[in-house]
């Protein structure tokens, strides 16, 4: 339960997150906004270390060094993110969001990339996907 509750949060929270940036980076610019949101990001995190911090830095060297590429994805997320909703307003953008994530998480999960399980990926799910981009198509349709 605690993982449907988690993730309804970060939906939401990532959905306000792509509007706010998007609105700051009108007034702002869009890098500009990018530095604001990853600093500020940066912050909270070291605030919560300090509190919170579990783990351990030094085994960063048993890590796959590709992994630590996770901030720079970060910041390509929030360039496209607020690119994404500014063109296509925020339910169409982040409708085709969540489409190329559950297409992505279910290609990880097919071939088991990146050290996770594999997982099989059959027809019904890609059925699934299929109604998720007519659903998009249906919504964003000009009448």
């Amino acid at each position: 339960m605690s993982g449907i509750i988690f993730s309804i949060i970060a939906g939401i929270a990532m959905s306000l997150q792509g509007v706010f940036n998007t609105r700051l980076g009108e007034k702002i610019g869009t890098w500009e906004t990018n530095v604001i949101v990853q600093g500020s990001g940066l912050l909270l995190c070291i605030i919560v270390y300090f509190f919170l911090g579990d783990g351990n830095f030094r085994s960063i060297k048993e890590a796959n060094k590709l992994y630590l590429l996770g901030g720079t994805l970060g910041v390509i997320i929030i360039f496209t993110v607020m690119k994404g909703i500014k063109a296509l307003g925020p339910t169409c953008s982040i409708a085709t969001i969540l489409v190329a994530q559950l297409t992505a998480a279910a290609l990880i999960d097919a071939f088991g990339l990146f050290d996770s399980e594999q997982v099989k990926f059959g027809m019904t799910k890609i059925i699934g996907v299929l109604v998720m981009i007519a659903g998009i198509i249906i919504f964003k349709w000009k009448c």
